[in-house]
């Protein structure tokens, strides 16, 4: 497969995943992501930013996959802390299609701070910016009390929680992405959360999303 043909190969399930979501994209969000999906494989043969290596893998599992947030993200004018980003999952994709929301990405790794900063800088993504900082030490960044804290199943749901909380002001959310075992997880948690689900297009795995309304003590 040429080169031209694996890039319009990616577009097209970009576009038919995204159609079962109900987001129709734009010829620059297709650009963005196609020359995101360029960047991430070129800095993945050193920087190991991530275990998927075809198209198919990285457009389904990355992207589309970021993009299922959408459904659960309140409307307007949001600041977002994208927490454990990795290689900008799911900020970036969230930004494309959002473009209104201020994304930080949080990041403690100097090799991923390093690519999303190249990243940015690529895409020319606006009201963006990389904390290069474990999460319990993003408060004290000028970027404090989010509306919304995110992560892809990179804590358990307490320790999210834990984590988190400080950094969302009060009223926000916390979001994550899981598996199923997630039920277990939430077994004795004592703040206010919703357990929702959503299908990946294109896969027959379903994620299970817990939207999580922190309380001054979490």
């Amino acid at each position: 497969m040429t080169e031209k043909m694996s890039k319009v190969s990616a577009e097209g399930l970009l576009k038919a995943g995204l159609g079962e979501l109900g987001i129709e994209i734009t010829t620059p969000q297709t650009e963005a992501f196609s020359l995101y999906l360029s960047e991430i494989k070129r800095w993945n043969r050193v920087y190991s930013l991530t275990a998927l290596k075809t198209d198919e893998d990285i457009v389904i599992r990355h992207f589309i996959d970021s993009c299922l947030y959408l459904k659960f993200l309140p409307p307007g004018k949001l600041r977002i802390a994208d927490v454990g980003s990795g290689a900008g999952l799911p900020g970036i994709p969230i930004k494309i299609i959002r473009p209104e929301l201020n994304i930080s990405l949080i990041e403690p790794s100097r090799k991923k701070a390093t690519f999303l900063r190249h990243a940015l800088r690529a895409l020319g993504l606006e009201g963006m910016e990389v904390i290069e900082k474990p999460v319990e030490a993003a408060g004290t960044a000028r970027t404090a009390d989010f509306d919304v804290a995110l992560t892809r199943a990179l804590f358990t749901v307490k320790r999210f929680i834990a984590k988190a909380s400080p950094i969302v002001k009060e009223g926000g959310l916390l979001l994550m992405s899981k598996g199923p075992k997630v039920v277990g997880e939430l077994e004795g948690i004592n703040v206010p959360y919703e357990l929702k689900t959503a299908k990946l297009p294109m896969t027959d795995m379903t994620r299970y999303f817990v939207i999580i309304k922190p309380t001054a003590s979490s």
